[in-house]
């Protein structure tokens, strides 16, 4: 038996499974799949051409400790999801959130509020980024990834398996670190290797390219290759292709 709301709006050829909740103000576009147990909270935007796996949640309202640093009412507007996105099972996707065209968020990932994703951009499977960050268009986000808040991620970025971001240089000791809270920047192009570490506030230039495991400590310049704990300088992006093409 399903749930859904007198105020919502189903466009046509909706594919409904079982068990869903469709809240107040939902508008969902036409030849759209809904899977089983999937919930979708007050005033969210389904495109046209949208699937979305068993046991999602689209829209949901963040919950906040005593001691969090975000004060204030919560107020936001409800999630956008556009047209032709595949939605996979058990994602969420918090409240004020816009997912961009043909873009593919995997299993079990989870987007925090008023995040922006762009169009044709990959999400993958248990990825988490958190609130108040950006990501472009034609990225490729790869399992278990840790985009902290206050990140941003432009175009063409490429972000490996196990990679974690940080946005807190005082980890949580200090009152001084509410007024230093900044996430990382991967400019257009930029990509980072497999289970590297991103320390608060730097930035991967255009092109520039972190190996794998390292520790990023300093901003990486633009088309340069920097690997290690600390990461340093090996040599030009130019060099490393020819490098790989041998």
């Amino acid at each position: 038996m399903n749930f859904v709301s007198n105020t919502a709006t189903l466009g046509i050829e909706v594919f409904l499974g079982h068990f869903i909740v469709i809240e107040d103000l939902v508008k969902i576009g036409n030849n759209c799949i809904i899977g089983n147990n999937v919930v979708i909270h007050k005033g969210s935007n389904i495109g046209d051409n949208v699937r979305i796996d068993d046991n999602a949640v689209i829209g949901k309202q963040p919950i906040r400790s005593v001691n969090s640093i975000f004060k204030g009412e919560m107020n936001y507007e409800g999630t956008v999801i556009s047209n032709n996105c595949l939605i996979g099972t058990g994602v969420i996707i918090y409240c004020g959130c816009i997912i961009g065209s043909n873009t593919l968020v995997a299993d079990l990932a989870t987007i925090r509020e008023q995040v922006t994703i762009g169009e044709k951009t990959i999400i993958g499977r248990g990825v988490a980024i958190e609130n108040l960050s950006s990501v472009g268009s034609f990225c490729k986000i790869e399992t278990n990834a840790y985009i902290t808040a206050y990140s941003e991620i432009q175009d063409y970025a490429f972000i490996a398996p196990g990679v974690v971001t940080s946005n807190d240089n005082y980890a949580g000791r200090s009152e001084k670190r509410y007024k230093f809270f900044k996430g990382i920047t991967v400019k257009r192009g930029g990509r980072i290797g497999a289970n590297a570490t991103i320390l608060p506030g730097k930035i991967i230039n255009e092109d520039g390219f972190v190996g794998a495991g390292s520790v990023v400590t300093k901003d990486v310049e633009k088309e340069s290759v920097v690997s290690g704990n600390p990461a340093k300088y090996l040599r030009n992006v130019q060099e490393d292709q020819l490098l790989r093409n041998q």
